[in-house]
């Protein structure tokens, strides 16, 4: 699959989460105060699919921000091996947050546009 950008993750979800959102409200309105095992199964499946988003998201944000902490300590070790000084640090420095922040936001992508399209496909009742 071909690596997306910042933009059109942003831009996707913007798009997705509220169709889940929406989806998940109808139904836990529908299901009242006796949700169905097939409710009940999806409302346990929310909460725990936040969690796991969000641990899946820290976790790649860390080794991200570890690799370019690695790149600059190496860089300062070997100055030969070429730190790039000025614009060119700037550049690398605000590559690297876009980075960190691309890797964060993978997860709860992947899981907000997946969401959308199962839910699309799933009946209310």
């Amino acid at each position: 699959m071909a690596r997306k950008s910042i933009p059109t993750m942003t831009a996707e979800m913007a798009l997705a989460v509220p169709q889940v959102v929406a989806h998940r409200l109808t139904r836990m309105a529908l299901a009242g105060t006796t949700p169905s095992a097939r409710d009940q199964k999806e409302f346990q499946r929310m909460g725990t699919e936040k969690v796991w988003a969000f641990y899946e998201s820290w976790g790649a944000m860390y080794m991200q921000a570890a690799k370019q902490q690695q790149q600059w300590m190496t860089s300062m070790m070997f100055p030969w091996a070429g730190m790039p000084a000025g614009k060119k640090a700037g550049k690398q420095l605000g590559n690297a947050a876009a980075a960190i922040l691309e890797s964060g936001m993978k997860p709860v992508h992947g899981k907000a546009v997946a969401n959308a399209k199962r839910l699309s496909r799933t009946k209310l009742k």
